[in-house]
């Protein structure tokens, strides 16, 4: 008998450990944690990890992209109100704010209930198994992906598709996406996906279909914002606010002029990023 009992016993601690290494669906997390959320995949199980330390970003920070401020913040205000609101993707020059404007946007609602969550695109295969536990709830959540492109062939790529627009079971009323990406279309594009004239080494009967693949997802986020290259005027006007926000005085702000410009000359951009960096640079050195 007692042959039986340790074997029942350890036939327990094997499905115990099976257990805890098994996918299965996240669990919610202490929504009163925190007004942002990251889902991180461990042992093959995805989790909602509440963010500590939300970056503090404000709208009126954001200069010189009035335009698309004010159409994410005007998507966002429908949203927050339960109105009909897009999905939105925020593409173009590296550096230009497309991820600080979600962030500030995320500041300027949290207070009428809109929650963050992030999920890295190599996560968005888990995207259904998210929608379906934040139904429920009260608050307004956006999904949201940075620096969003796909490579051929990966997963994540049809569920994102299949929760935009496409899946028999569409996305709750409370939930939206924002993405932000470099690449307008997403995936890669290639001079030989054109040429629908001309056979194909591998076989493609119709080639033009492969263009139509790639600019599907992208079509079906109903809501684009562009973002473009700075010119010098602008790129020093960005300086001028970070400045302003480090506490650094107008006459030092004339004077720091020239050294921003050669600043954004070494790092070969004039984007929001560089003239950021720049700020904290010359703000941490003339303080010391």
């Amino acid at each position: 008998m007692s042959d039986v009992h340790t074997l029942i016993a350890r036939a327990e601690a094997l499905i115990t450990r099976l257990e805890a290494v098994l996918p299965h669906a996240p669990a919610a997390p202490d929504w009163a944690a925190s007004i942002a959320f990251r889902y991180r995949k461990r042992g093959g199980s995805g989790a909602l990890e509440p963010v500590r330390h939300v970056a503090t970003i404000r709208l009126a920070e954001l200069v010189e992209v009035e335009p698309q401020k004010e159409r994410l913040l005007r998507n966002t205000a429908q949203f927050v109100a339960g109105h009909a609101a897009n999905n939105v993707l925020l593409t173009g020059a590296r550096g230009t704010g497309k991820s600080s404007l979600v962030k500030a946007c995320l500041n300027e609602f949290a207070p009428r209930g809109l929650r963050l969550i992030e999920v890295d695109k190599t996560d968005l295969i888990d995207l259904p198994d998210i929608v379906e536990l934040v139904a429920g709830r009260a608050e307004r959540f956006i999904v949201f992906c940075d620096d969003l492109s796909f490579d051929e062939g990966e997963p994540g790529y049809k569920a994102l598709k299949s929760i935009l627009d496409g899946s028999v079971a569409q996305a709750s009323d409370n939930l939206l996406i924002y993405a932000t990406s470099n690449r307008r279309h997403l995936l890669p594009e290639y001079m030989r996906e054109n040429l629908t004239y001309q056979h194909t080494e591998d076989g493609e009967v119709h080639p033009g279909e492969v263009v139509e693949e790639k600019i599907s997802l992208s079509e079906r986020f109903g809501l684009w914002v562009s973002f473009y290259p700075f010119t010098q005027d602008e790129y020093l006007a960005i300086v001028a606010q970070w400045l302003r926000g480090f506490g650094v005085d107008e006459a030092a702000i004339a004077a720091a002029r020239q050294e921003s410009l050669v600043w954004a000359l070494e790092r070969g951009s004039r984007s929001g990023r560089v003239a950021y960096q720049f700020a904290k640079d010359y703000a941490g050195r003339h303080h010391a």
